[in-house]
C-alpha cells in the first residue's frame, strides 16, 4: 500500500497551484462581492485543461483521473474559498463524466468540446421543492412523442442556472417518463437552459455567491429525442452513478478550504499575543489545532480513497464517497468556526476573508450531493442491510 502521490499527481498539483495563483487569486475576493466568476478565468482553465478534467481527448479534454479532479478541486478551494468557483468546477467535471459515460454520440461531440474549454458550462437538475433529496419522488414530466421529449414541471435550487442561460450551457435533467415507475420512470435529458419553454428565477442565496441558484419551470420545453440521456427510464441509475462521483469532489474542495483557513489560522496564533504570550503557547488554542490538523488529514485519507475506488471502478464506491462527503464538510466548518474564534472580532468583518468560508461551506452540510442524513442513510444501509 503506497500513501504517496505519483509524480504525475505532484506535478498536476504544483502546476495547478501555479495556474490559480496567476488566474483565480487576483479575482477571488471579487467573486463574492460581485457574485459572478470571471468568464475569463473559466476560459483560461478551459485552456489549461482543468475547468473539466475528466473528459476525453476526442473532445478536447484532458483525460484525467478522478484522484487529479480531487487534486485540481483541492486545489480551487484554497484560493476561492468563498466555495463558488468550487461548486461550478465540480458540477462541471462530474456531469460531463457522466454525459460522456451514458449519452450518445451525437450529445457527447455537440457538447462536450465546448465544456472542456470553459465555454459552456453542465449542471444536474433533480431536486424539487416538494421531494428534495427524494429524487424517486419528482413529478416534472416528459412525454417521448414525435422525435421529441416534451417537459412539465420545475426544479428548485438548481445551481448554475444563470451561467448556463449565460453561455449557451445546460442540465442533466431528471423527468418521470412513467408516472407509475417511481425509480425505474425516470429519464435523463439534457436541456439546454435558454430552451423555449423554460423560465429562471435566481434564488437569493447566503453564501456562495459567485454562482447562482435557480427555480427552473419547465412549460412544454420541447427536446430532441437524441438528447435522452442513455436508456429511457434508467435516469435515477445514472444520477445516483454522478452523485456517488461528485461526492468526492465537493469532499476534496472541502479539505482545500480548510487546509487554507488552518493555515491562515495558525499563522495566526503564531504572531498574534495576549496577556504577554503567543496565542500558540495557550494549551486551549494549540491543542484545538492539534485536533483539527488531525481530523483533516484523516478526511484527506478517506477523500483520496474514494477517489482511488472510482478510479478503479470498485463496488465500494458509493459508500465511501458517502463518507468523505458526510465528514469532509463538518470538519472544515469546524475549523472555520475556531480560526474565527482565533482571530476574534475581525474574523466577523468581510475584510479578514472568513466570514464568506463559513457561507459557503454550509451549502455543503444542507445539501449540494445530498444532505449529511442522506450520506447516513446511504452508509448505515450499507452494513446494516436495510
Amino acid at each position: 500500500m503506497d500513501f504517496s502521490f505519483s509524480e504525475e499527481e505532484q506535478l498536476i498539483r504544483e502546476t495547478t497551484a501555479e495556474f490559480l495563483k496567476r488566474y483565480l487569486e487576483p479575482v477571488a475576493d471579487s467573486i463574492d462581492t460581485n457574485e459572478k466568476i470571471p468568464e475569463s478565468f473559466l476560459m483560461a482553465a478551459g485552456s489549461h485543461g482543468i475547468i473539466s478534467p475528466l473528459i476525453d481527448t476526442l473532445y478536447g479534454g484532458s483525460k484525467l483521473s478522478f484522484m487529479d479532479a480531487a487534486i485540481i478541486s483541492e486545489e480551487i478551494a484554497k484560493v476561492d474559498t468563498s466555495m463558488a468557483t468550487s461548486v461550478y468546477y465540480l458540477l462541471n467535471t462530474s456531469w460531463a463524466y457522466i454525459l460522456q459515460k451514458y449519452g450518445n454520440n451525437f450529445i457527447k461531440s455537440k457538447i462536450l468540446p465546448d465544456i472542456a474549454i470553459g465555454k459552456k458550462f453542465i449542471g444536474i437538475a433533480s431536486t424539487e421543492a416538494s421531494g428534495g433529496s427524494d429524487v424517486a419522488a419528482i413529478k416534472t414530466s416528459g412525454e417521448i412523442k414525435d422525435g421529441k421529449i416534451i417537459i412539465n414541471g420545475e426544479k428548485a435550487y438548481i445551481s448554475g442556472g444563470i451561467e448556463a442561460k449565460n453561455n449557451g450551457g445546460g442540465h442533466l435533467t431528471l423527468v418521470k417518463t412513467d408516472k407509475n415507475g417511481g425509480h425505474k420512470g425516470i429519464t435523463m435529458v439534457y436541456v439546454p437552459a435558454d430552451s423555449p419553454g423554460i423560465e429562471m428565477y435566481k434564488i437569493n442565496n447566503m453564501g456562495r455567491m459567485g454562482i447562482s441558484t435557480c427555480i427552473i419551470r419547465y412549460n412544454n420545453v420541447e427536446i430532441p429525442e437524441e438528447n435522452i440521456i442513455g436508456k429511457v427510464n434508467k435516469g435515477f441509475y445514472y444520477a445516483m452513478d454522478g452523485f456517488n462521483h461528485a461526492r468526492i469532489l465537493v469532499a476534496a474542495a472541502c479539505n482545500g478550504l480548510s487546509d487554507s483557513i488552518l493555515e491562515k489560522g495558525l499563522n495566526y496564533i503564531k504572531q498574534r499575543s495576549a496577556f504577554g504570550k503567543k496565542l500558540e503557547e495557550f494549551q486551549g488554542v494549540s491543542f484545538k489545532f492539534s485536533e483539527l490538523k488531525t481530523e483533516l488529514e484523516m478526511s484527506k485519507l478517506l477523500t483520496y480513497k474514494a477517489a482511488y475506488l472510482a478510479d478503479t471502478d470498485s463496488n465500494d464506491l458509493y459508500i465511501y464517497s458517502a463518507m468523505s462527503k458526510f465528514k469532509a464538510p463538518q470538519i472544515a466548518l469546524d475549523i472555520v468556526k475556531n480560526v474565527m474564534m482565533w482571530f476574534g472580532a475581525y474574523s466577523y468583518s468581510t475584510e479578514a476573508g472568513l466570514e464568506k468560508s463559513a457561507r459557503g461551506i454550509f451549502s455543503y452540510l444542507v445539501g449540494a450531493e445530498g444532505a449529511l442524513n442522506i450520506m447516513n442513510l446511504i452508509i448505515s444501509k450499507a452494513f446494516m442491510g436495510l
